[in-house]
């Protein structure tokens, strides 16, 4: 080949790799314009409101707060009664007294008291007489937010039967419409990117771009790089050497990157919205922030096992792997510990009161654990099997059946300790509250056999105090939902995304295979978790419940299954969305999770708000402080600056 042809060729494959380079920088800056103007609507959401509270005059807004209401009661009979309220998210509970309404004078008018009521779930009213405390009524209501209401109980023709009616005074507002204003403009945008991914494919428009962006570049890179046509070159230097290098799969970057997101969302706030809070006991499935963090478990079992992999194939030795894993289980304790437990904004750490368990400790815990077994049995260099052999098919699991073994004894000894294991006054095999549930007959029981080892294990002063179980079931004692028992789930959940792994690996490129067996897996764990909840939220043999269950993971195992096949089909496979936002806080995520818990009461995360009883002020703070770190996650990746432990 002559010189000037090989100068030819060089240039042209220099020309189409500033090309790309030039269709890369484009892209990542549409992201960043994009998340600006996230950034700056996101602000615009705490003005909107469908109208000020101001407009009801008989609305007491100076006492109403978020998700509460006004509720007078009018007694029009010659009883005292008592008002009981019992919400029904509340399973089994006591009714709770909310006061007396005195009752009517012989001659005289109606008596009425105001009183402040919840507005999260529905809840039944129960009116009770005095005297012999005996039920004389009772409403179910799903009060609105801010709005007034009116209950009249009254005597019906015969003197012993009452009557109650709700009437609506005034009318709620409608807290929802700052979520539907942030929904559009996140629909706004996906609409706005997909139309100028289609726009920048017409030959006109990459010609233009191409000639903007890369002449200069061109010129420069022929100049300083490839030299002149006088200069030697050595043919053999022309042939076309592939990439050795190990391709990573977007989709788990991506999945991880979304369940970060949702994470970071939820711990700044979710708006204050109650159904982006943690849930309150069973039926956790609705909880964002625990499904988020489960889905965050399951993709990190799938990540060992494409690493581990990867590292023994090329040479590393299994007792440096060893030591990595134990110095990167070790860090992830001490950051959950020391940096992201504590709050150091009320003053010096106390050894006293330090919480041990945590969201970081369980995860390096079971990092440790599932890595440690994956090593154990993962091999040198995959087995290649013929699809002929008759345990093709299963050979993912069957190579590896000794981890499998030593995961089931884990469930074996969680079943035992959950359901055998005598707990001080409390039933065996107790999976409630506690509190006023069941009600009120074990209200130091609150989670069974795992809070028992976990107050007799760590102390009661190094656990969670304030367990969202107070907030309806009104729960006396701690209890932590990261707790030393339920960490035996947290290993079979990041398992099963270690089989997800194994399945990649093993079918590796051969996409129908590894879409079927994510279904298969999901199908299997759905059964399972139907058998065990009986499709139900409280009444199943082992109920949804993050804290306790094997039917949580089970359950969210079945969704991470079926989640991950529409990740890689999309990302992966047909490579019709490249993963962005989502996909730069999945590349640097325990820089996102420990940066957004140390800097969450620092501005620009958060600031005084003019009303900090408004949804919509909130949801604003929340989106732009989320934002801000997939801001701050996309430059880090522009510059190569990734975070690993």
């Amino acid at each position: 080949m002559k010189k000037e042809e090989i100068f030819t060729l060089r240039k042209n494959r220099k020309e189409e790799a500033v090309r790309s380079d030039v269709m890369a920088s484009e892209r990542e800056y549409r992201w960043t314009v994009c998340a600006v103007i996230v950034l700056l609507i996101a602000l615009c959401t705490a003005h909107v409101t469908d109208r000020p509270a101001s407009s009801h005059p008989h609305r007491k807004t100076s006492v109403l707060k978020m998700d509460e209401a006004s509720l007078s009661v009018t007694n029009e009979i010659e009883n005292d009664m008592m008002l009981y309220v019992v919400s029904d998210h509340c399973y089994k509970c006591l009714p709770k007294l909310l006061g007396i309404i005195p009752a009517r004078p012989a001659s005289g008018t109606p008596t009425t008291v105001g009183f402040v009521v919840g507005t999260q779930h529905a809840l039944t009213l129960q009116l009770n007489s005095t005297s012999a405390n005996l039920e004389q009524c009772n409403v179910n209501f799903h009060f609105g937010e801010q709005g007034n209401y009116s209950l009249w109980v009254k005597n019906l023709n015969e003197p012993s039967r009452v009557s109650c009616s709700m009437i609506t005074d005034s009318e709620p507002i409608n807290s929802y419409l700052p979520i539907l204003f942030a929904f559009l403009v996140f629909a706004f945008l996906a609409a706005l990117s997909a139309i100028w991914n289609t726009v920048k494919r017409l030959d006109v428009v990459t010609n233009l771009l191409h000639r903007l962006g890369s002449t200069v570049e061109t010129e420069r890179l022929i100049n300083s790089e490839l030299g002149t046509p006088n200069r030697l070159i050595d043919a053999s230097m022309e042939s076309i050497i592939p990439a050795t290098t190990g391709r990573r799969l977007r989709s788990l970057d991506t999945f991880r990157g979304l369940a970060l997101v949702i994470m970071v969302f939820v711990n700044y706030g979710g708006g204050r919205y109650w159904f982006f809070r943690h849930e309150s006991w069973n039926g956790k499935l609705i909880s964002f922030f625990t499904v988020a963090t489960s889905m965050f478990v399951f993709i990190m079992g799938t990540s060992i096992g494409l690493s581990l992999s990867g590292s023994l194939r090329r040479g590393v030795k299994r007792t440096h792997l060893q030591w990595r894993i134990f110095w990167r289980s070790l860090q992830l304790f001490l950051f959950g510990v020391i940096i992201v437990n504590p709050n150091y904004c009320q003053g010096p750490l106390s050894w006293d009161s330090l919480r041990i368990p945590g969201v970081l400790q369980r995860l390096g815990f079971t990092y440790l654990v599932v890595a440690i077994l994956d090593l154990m049995v993962a091999r040198d260099r995959l087995t290649n099997l013929s699809s002929e052999t008759c345990w093709y098919s299963v050979h993912d699991v069957c190579l590896y059946w000794p981890a499998w073994l030593i995961v089931i004894a884990l469930e074996a000894i969680w079943l035992c300790l959950t359901f055998l294991l005598p707990v001080p006054d409390c039933p065996t095999g107790y999976l409630g509250p506690g509190g006023i549930g069941d009600f009120g007959q074990y209200q130091n029981c609150t989670g069974g056999a795992a809070g028992y080892i976990d107050r007799w294990l760590l102390g009661n002063n190094h656990i969670y105090q304030t367990p969202s179980s107070r907030v309806v079931y009104q729960s006396v004692v701690p209890f932590d939902p990261e707790g030393v028992l339920g960490s035996i789930n947290s290993v079979l959940m990041a398992f099963l995304g270690l089989q997800a792994g194994k399945i990649l690996l093993h079918y590796r490129d051969q996409h129908r295979q590894i879409i079927t067996r994510f279904l298969i897996w999901g199908f299997i764990l759905g059964i399972i978790s139907a058998v065990l909840t009986k499709c139900s939220r409280n009444d199943g043999f082992i109920p949804v419940n993050k804290n306790l269950s094997l039917s949580y993971v089970t359950t969210l195992s079945c969704f991470a299954f079926v989640a991950l096949v529409v990740f890689y089909y999309l990302v992966d496979v047909k490579k019709w969305w490249s993963g962005a936002p989502f996909y730069y806080p999945g590349m640097n995520s325990i820089l996102v999770y420990v940066g957004h818990e140390v800097f969450e009461e620092y501005f620009p995360f958060r600031w005084k708000m003019a009303n900090s009883q408004s949804h919509a002020e909130h949801l604003a703070q929340n989106l732009v402080a989320t934002s801000i770190w997939v801001i701050i996650a996309y430059l880090l990746y522009r510059k190569k600056i990734f975070w690993k432990i």
